[in-house]
């Protein structure tokens, strides 16, 4: 790895970093927000609702604009909105106003993803396209042990306005460093290559594919299975099971640490045994978790925990992997995006869906059995693609 691709990959790692950290610190935080907003657990769903509905509706667009345009101008921009979204949520004193924030960080991190993913396979040889985009994505799990870690020393030290004005500024300067450390793509991809476009694909002829569409539901379905447990398994561990706050966010750093296991496991053994292989082992991990910390208390969620992050882990990096595996390498960035809207309603719903029925039931088990049996659903989407691995039916 030369010099520029090692710039850009320390770069794409501490974005995704920075993405993910303010993504799940709204989980960590959540518990002191609660009381200091006012607010139902439904309403602190529709908050993170809005995060997801921005992030949702900009993605595709990203996607789109990263495979055209100079990625190193779009990720510095979005970064830079990313922060100022999250710096502004230490100001929220409303529904409306914690809406609107985070719904503007939420369109900053559209641009965290899959431009970043997209922008490290042009910098990565296809034989270590599954290691190289794990190594990326490690930063997203490093993120969470951020949230879960440093967080609640920040609002034992003040409050949890701390906790996002420091998450605003570092998202903030990270825009100013990928402005100076990243490039489009390598300097032999610069010269004009008429294959380029021929392997490029239209939305047109995706949308005809089935294998994008079994995938694309599957990815909402990780959406689901993912982002319940990220936004209640805090408050779940404080309200219902009555544990200290520092002990219930624990949880999320164990989560981290497994995600990062699951990552530098999985992530590499995918380009020997196939991604969708992995992509099930994932969503199996996944449901199993989240089945077993509906049921479980005490010392064993964090064991159940842990089988959740690793699970959560590597998922990520395997949706990304695929595009370019099954579809086209050049058009990846437009791919992950679409695919992205597909995640980005089951981001938005999740939280919704857990809250409500939180507040109707009086308790947040069945968030996470929802979460679960989401989880089942995935496996199921993707076993026709593990049965045919040339499957393609238009």
């Amino acid at each position: 790895m030369n010099n520029r691709a090692t710039a850009v990959f320390i770069a794409s790692f501490f974005t995704v970093l920075a993405a993910y950290s303010i993504r799940y610190a709204y989980g960590t935080l959540l518990p002191e927000m609660l009381p200091a907003l006012a607010i139902t657990k439904a309403q602190a769903g529709v908050i993170y609702a809005s995060y997801f509905i921005a992030y949702t509706i900009f993605s595709p667009i990203m996607g789109r604009v990263a495979d055209r345009y100079d990625m190193r101008i779009i990720i510095s921009v979005f970064m830079a909105i990313m922060g100022l979204g999250a710096f502004l949520m230490q100001f929220a004193g409303s529904l409306w106003q914690a809406s609107l924030f985070y719904g503007i960080t939420g369109m900053g991190c559209a641009a965290c993803w899959a431009p970043v993913m997209a922008l490290n396979q042009r910098w990565t040889s296809d034989k270590k396209r599954g290691m190289s985009l794990a190594l990326v994505d490690a930063g997203s799990t490093i993120g969470v042990m951020t949230a879960g870690a440093v967080v609640p020393l920040l609002v034992s030290v003040s409050d949890w306005h701390l906790g996002w004005r420091v998450l605003g500024t570092f998202g903030l300067i990270l825009a100013v460093v990928n402005f100076i450390l990243i490039r489009d793509r390598p300097a032999h991809e610069n010269q004009p290559n008429p294959s380029k476009k021929q392997a490029s694909i239209t939305y047109k002829e995706l949308l005809t594919d089935r294998r994008f569409w079994f995938i694309g539901l599957a990815y909402l379905l990780v959406g689901v299975s993912i982002q319940i447990p990220f936004t209640f398994l805090s408050t779940y561990a404080v309200q219902e099971l009555k544990n200290p706050y520092e002990t219930a966010t624990r949880l999320i750093t164990v989560i981290g640490v497994a995600g990062l296991v699951g990552k530098l496991t999985l992530g590499p053994l995918s380009d020997k045994i196939g991604r969708i292989n992995i992509m099930l082992i994932c969503a199996l991990l996944t449901m199993i978790g989240c089945l077993g910390i509906a049921f479980s208390q005490s010392w064993i969620l964090f064991i159940l925990s842990f089988i959740f992050g690793v699970g959560y882990g590597a998922c990520w990096s395997m949706y990304a992997a695929c595009a370019a595996d099954l579809f086209s390498k050049e058009s990846s960035g437009a791919i992950i995006g679409l695919w992205t809207v597909y995640l980005g309603i089951g981001l938005t719903i999740s939280p919704v869906i857990a809250g409500w029925t939180a507040d109707k039931s009086g308790t947040l088990m069945w968030g996470f059995i929802i979460a679960a049996a989401a989880g089942l659903g995935t496996m199921i989407l993707l076993l026709p693609l593990y049965k045919n691995k040339n499957f393609k039916i238009r």
